[in-house]
This record gives structure tokens, C-alpha cells and sequence, in this order.
């Protein structure tokens, strides 16, 4: 899945660190007008660090921004309108960064629209000359495609240390090439909500990505087919309960129980990644069909009609498991639509196995075929 385009991806041309901070403002206006004020303001100082190197001014790292304004403006570089800008955007920031009162999208906007100034400023004094530098444009809320506020300071975090390293900023986050080409790849491309890298987990010499939206996310034993029991056991100890409480090395995590070895936390390791791969299918499914109601079994998944969702679970519709539905119907489950959209979970009941919901899955699938053809017919 590929989000929208945004309205500073002509800067590219001319700096791609420049480019993306600016999306992520853009992204982060009606999703938190307090991150994209206080980072409008880091966006703006860069801004004014690439001037000064270009115009061979002194410019200490240890300089504030109304310093560098201040600079600038008695050295006659910028217009009273850029100026006026700029203290707009550095006045606002100031007041996101210290106060706790609730911000506006109105003051997100204003800020959005100082930036544009100052940016349209930029490019027609220091870009190419050929170059026409496009109309105001207000950023469109996107509605079901928000980023989560904590999602956005990650990737506005790591933009901005490539941003400072472009200007000559020593950042001890950023020593290497390697560790620049992680940063830029990661949030170059401007991936759906939720996949932003949060953390990784090793094992050996493999690693893994966790996406943001997996941070916290339950980890269903019957989801990991070798590694149930093991995972069962660890939630016991409180030890992989959820994506988070897994150490960040794997190795040794099968000290914390008895009778399970070095073997153990490889295959686990092996299956967290085909987890996180179905996981990640998932997310793009559901950010593609908001509001749809789904089953899922493994890989495969379901769309609910509200036809189908409306099916009594009874022996006259559903057959080969009617032990499952007895205890469905105990528990009050008593329409397809009341099952649970993880469908593994029903290996809870007794003799109930992967067979059990496949067939169920598999019969689900059927009626919707059926159906769906019928209506077409």
C-alpha cells in the first residue's frame, strides 16, 4: 500500500532530507497540530543553517533560531514578509514545545502556511533558477490514514538527524554510513500508518523489524504452531505475553522455563517472522478497507458480508464440528458475525484443533461464493 503523494515532493530535486521532513509535517497536521508546530520550527532553523553555509556566514551550532533570523535580516538575506514568517513559526513552536494547553489545527495551518514562505523563499534564492515554485496548497486531512502522534515523532526524529548531518551537524546517532542508509530507507518512502520501524529483535546473527503497529501487540500461542507450549510457558513467567515484553536478544529466553533449549527460541525467532509478514498483510488489507468486517485464519483471509455475518452457527448451515458449535452457542455465540475476526482463538475450546477451524473457515468461504455468485446470477 502506497500513501498519497504530498505537496512538498518537488523539493526532492533539490533535498531529499528537506523533502521528507516536510511530508511528515504535512502528515502530522491534523494528526497532532503540537508535533508539527514544535517540528516546523526545527524544519525552518535547518532552513536557515543551509543559508548560512551558503552565504559564508558564520553559523555556530550553539546559535538559536531568533539568532540566526536576526543574522540573517541585518545582513539584508531576507524580505519582511520571510522574516515575519519565520518569528511566526518560531513563536508558535516555542509555545507547542512549553505549554499544555490543547493546539489547534488552525494554528497548524497558520504555521503550515509561514512555512511555505519561507520554503518558497528558499528554493527561488538557492534553487535551480529554472525552477517555478507551485501555488499555496492546504494540506487535506486523510482521515482512517493518520499516523499515530508517537509513530511521527520517530520518523520526524530520524529525518531530522539526516537533515542535520546534511548541513555539516555532527550527530553521534548518525557516525556511520550504514547507520545513515538504515535512517533514509526507512523513512524515505512514505509508508502506510503503522509500519515505521520501532525496534528490532535478534537472534544471533538475524534480526528482525518490529512495525509500530505491532509495538504492543498480543502474541496468540496458537498463532506460533511449534512454538505454542513454549509460548504459553513464557507467558507464565510473564515473558512474551506481548511484543514488547520480549528482550531484544533472544538468546537465553528459554532459561526462563524448564525443559526448553537453545532450539526453541530459533524456531520461535523463525515463526516471529512469518507472524510479523502475515501481520503486516493484514494491516494493509484493513488500512485499504476501512470499516469491513474480517475473519482471518493464518495468511488467508475473509471479507464478512452482513449477509453472512447474520448466519445462525447451527448443524443445519455448518457441518463436521457440531462439539465447536455447542460451545459457541454456550458462550453465546450464536451468529457468524459474533466470532471472533482471529479465528485461531477458537483452538480454546476442548477438542477443538487447526482442522476444526479450517473446515469452519473453509465452509464460511463456501457460503460467501455461493452467495456472491447467486447475486451476481
Amino acid at each position: 500500500m502506497k500513501m498519497d503523494n504530498y505537496y512538498y515532493h518537488f523539493l526532492e530535486q533539490m533535498n531529499k532530507e528537506l523533502a521528507f521532513v516536510a511530508r511528515e509535517l504535512e502528515n502530522s497536521i491534523f494528526a497532532s497540530p503540537r508535533t508539527m508546530l514544535t517540528h516546523a520550527r526545527v524544519f525552518v532553523e535547518t532552513i536557515l543553517q543551509l543559508v548560512m553555509k551558503e552565504e559564508e556566514l558564520p553559523s555556530k551550532i550553539s546559535l538559536t533560531l531568533i539568532e540566526r533570523i536576526d543574522t540573517l535580516n541585518d545582513n539584508g538575506y531576507i524580505t519582511i514578509e520571510v522574516r515575519d514568517a519565520l518569528h511566526s513559526v518560531r513563536m508558535l513552536g516555542n509555545q507547542a514545545a512549553h505549554d499544555t494547553r490543547k493546539f489547534r489545527y488552525s494554528e497548524a495551518l497558520q504555521s503550515w502556511e509561514a512555512v511555505y514562505v519561507i520554503v518558497r523563499w528558499y528554493v527561488e534564492t538557492y534553487g535551480p533558477i529554472e525552477f517555478i515554485f507551485p501555488e499555496y496548497q492546504d494540506p487535506a486531512a486523510k482521515g482512517q490514514e493518520f499516523y499515530d502522534i508517537s509513530e511521527i515523532e520517530i520518523r520526524l526524529g530520524a529525518l531530522e538527524q539526516l537533515l542535520n548531518a546534511s548541513v555539516g551537524k555532527h550527530d553521534k546517532n548518525l557516525e556511520s554510513d550504514e547507520k545513515k542508509k538504515s535512517v533514509a530507507e526507512e523513512t524515505s518512502d512514505p509508508l502506510p500508518p503503522g509500519f515505521t520501524t520501532i525496534r528490532k529483535l535478534v537472534y544471533k546473527k538475524m534480526e528482525l523489524e518490529i512495525p509500530y503497529f505491532l509495538r504492543d501487540a498480543f502474541l496468540l500461542p496458537q498463532r506460533f504452531e511449534r512454538s505454542e507450549m513454549f509460548l504459553i510457558r513464557l507467558g507464565a513467567e510473564q515473558q512474551a505475553r506481548i511484543m514488547s515484553e520480549l528482550p531484544n536478544n533472544l538468546e537465553g529466553l528459554s532459561t526462563h522455563v524448564k525443559r526448553y533449549k537453545a532450539k526453541n527460541e530459533e524456531i520461535l525467532f523463525e515463526e516471529l517472522e512469518v507472524f510479523i509478514e502475515e501481520e503486516k498483510q493484514r494491516r494493509e488489507i484493513m488500512l485499504d478497507r476501512p470499516g469491513e468486517l474480517f475473519f482471518f485464519f493464518k495468511e488467508e483471509y475473509l471479507v464478512v458480508t452482513e449477509e453472512l455475518a447474520k448466519l445462525a452457527l447451527n448443524e443445519d448451515i455448518f457441518s463436521g464440528f457440531p462439539s465447536l458449535l455447542k460451545q459457541l452457542r454456550k458462550d453465546q455465540m450464536v451468529t457468524v458475525g459474533q466470532l471472533p475476526k482471529e479465528l485461531v482463538i477458537l483452538a480454546k475450546y476442548d477438542n477443538v484443533g487447526i482442522g476444526t477451524i479450517k473446515s469452519l473457515f473453509e465452509q464460511m468461504k463456501q457460503i460467501q461464493t455461493t452467495s456472491t455468485t447467486a447475486a451476481v446470477n
